[in-house]
């Protein structure tokens, strides 16, 4: 897939969502596979106001590289004074939103609520694309609802606006999260156009990301829900994909471990204190069905000191360590007893005893 001077072979791709694709998770995607990330969504009038909070979005690091800002909006005025901002930030390309179906975004005329006024979608497509210099794509969905999908249309539209690739989730905007992607859809945008088309929508394994391919027909393909909390499934995707190797799935120890990363990152990037504040979201992705999961994610999300966070996950480590030496769980953290995921960890984060009560 080719998008301006970036050329690779069937990428796999970080998805843009909000509160998630931060410096901090792009940087654990690439470091565990990520062909290409994306910035969270952007709001362009926030940009052009110069809203703090929008402008640090825009920051990104050379090993992100491939990384694309996302942008939404509902004017062309406000579309074209944003993507000027956003390109002084260097990033490698642009793009614009199409598909947002959250209410505070569609509702206001941006997002998929473009796919209800296709002119005026051409007319921002258009206009940000000659107002750059660096290439713009798009992410949209398969329509507005399941009465009205046009998504051949819209991206003949966006390739003759000039878009120089189209991510296509396969739901339209009234599903919003529910149901199944619908593929098929997919398939049929690929063949609608020229231009590289990045299939999204329900890739949750490495299994997913070759059927994704194989039943789209698609260039790319893009990973968003099923990345959080599981940066692995990058590396494992690529493997898979391109070399036709399954690769095993994350230790508990890396789990624990990269979660530590993140909240290092965070920290780093953020500040102490809304560092620790957005990791909360996180905790129960990276450590979902380890034993006494809940008992140490209840202390994680009340602790506000890094280092206690870091003392806390290093004995939940030290402690699902001991449950494998005793043979209750496998290195990859499931129980090994068909009993013990009734049992009741009675939780000591300080010291290295755990007692089975």
């Amino acid at each position: 897939m080719r998008i301006g001077t970036i050329e690779i072979d069937r990428p796999v791709i970080l998805a843009p969502m909000e509160d998630v694709t931060d410096r901090a998770f792009r940087q654990l995607c690439k470091l565990h596979g990520a062909d290409i990330v994306y910035t969270e969504f952007i709001s362009a009038e926030a940009i052009r106001r110069g809203a703090e909070k929008s402008i640090r979005k825009l920051a990104m690091a050379d090993h992100e590289r491939p990384v694309a800002v996302q942008i939404f909006g509902n004017t062309v005025e406000s579309m074209v004074e944003a993507a000027a901002i956003a390109e002084s930030y260097e990033p490698d390309y642009l793009d614009i939103n199409f598909g947002c179906p959250v209410k505070k975004v569609a509702g206001r005329g941006a997002g998929a609520a473009l796919l209800r006024e296709p002119e005026k979608l051409s007319a921002i497509a258009s206009a940000v694309a000659r107002a750059v210099s660096i290439p713009v794509t798009a992410k949209t969905r398969i329509g507005w609802d399941h009465d009205s999908i046009n998504i051949a249309e819209t991206v003949r539209r966006l390739e003759d606006a000039g878009m120089q690739a189209v991510a296509v989730h396969g739901r339209t905007r009234s599903d919003m999260y529910k149901g199944k992607a619908d593929w098929s859809r997919i398939a049929e945008a690929k063949a609608a156009c020229s231009i590289p088309i990045i299939a999204n929508g329900d890739i949750w394994n490495a299994d997913d990301a070759v059927a994704m391919f194989a039943q789209t027909g698609a260039d790319g393909i893009m990973i968003g829900r099923g990345s959080i909390g599981n940066p692995f499934i990058f590396a494992q995707s690529v493997s898979l994909v391109r070399l036709g190797v399954p690769l095993p799935a994350p230790t508990y120890r890396e789990r624990i471990r990269v979660a530590l990363d993140h909240m290092r990152l965070s920290v780093e990037y953020k500040g102490e204190k809304y560092g620790i504040l957005e990791m909360r979201r996180h905790y129960s992705t990276y450590l979902k069905g380890l034993p006494g999961v809940s008992k140490v994610r209840n202390e994680l999300v009340r602790e506000l000191d890094p280092a206690v966070i870091t003392e806390l996950l290093q004995g939940f480590e030290a402690h699902c360590g001991m449950l494998e030496r005793e043979g209750r769980l496998t290195e990859s953290g499931e129980y090994l007893n068909d009993h013990s995921p009734r049992l009741i960890l009675n939780y000591q984060p300080n010291t290295k005893q755990s007692t089975i009560v």
